[in-house]
């Protein structure tokens, strides 16, 4: 393979999200779909995990159909299963049934054995005055970081 596998970020999810903890976890899925994220051709923006009967999918997460796929190519919002272990699976489900918490994915990556890995979270949304207030914070640390290399 020439080259790394591009990973799949979810850029927006720590601006709209607080996140409080984070897990990794295996997904199952299709050979095309395997390719297609070689290519680099997924997004993350609108997914977000559920758990079903005692297992964990991933709904909304977009992986383009392979360009080089044939008529048994994949669905490109289909649901995943994700690969947790079952006490993982059990901890999420308890603290995603509290008020305003979610598990949304953050990342998807190839792992140093090729395997695709899907970084996923449990977070609490943002109000609208809580984004502001954190770009007020990113904003001000960032002036203060030229200023001290400025000072040096």
């Amino acid at each position: 393979m020439a080259g790394r596998a591009p990973e799949i970020k979810n850029k927006k999810a720590y601006h709209d999200y607080e996140i409080l903890e984070k897990y990794e976890a295996g997904i199952a899925l299709k050979g095309t779909e395997v390719k297609s994220l070689r290519e680099g051709k997924a997004n993350l923006r609108d997914a977000f995990v559920r758990i079903e009967d005692g297992e964990a999918y991933l709904f909304n997460a977009y992986i383009a159909p392979y360009s080089h796929g044939n008529l048994f190519n994949h669905e490109p919002t289909r649901k995943r299963k994700l690969l947790l272990h079952k006490s993982e699976i059990k901890r999420l489900f308890g603290k995603s049934q509290e008020k305003g918490l979610t598990i949304i994915p953050l990342r998807m990556y190839f792992n140093e054995r090729g395997k695709v890995k899907v970084e996923i979270a449990l977070a609490k949304g943002r109000k609208k005055y809580d984004k502001r207030e954190a770009i007020k914070r990113r904003e001000l640390e960032r002036e203060a970081q030229k200023a001290m290399k400025f000072y040096r």
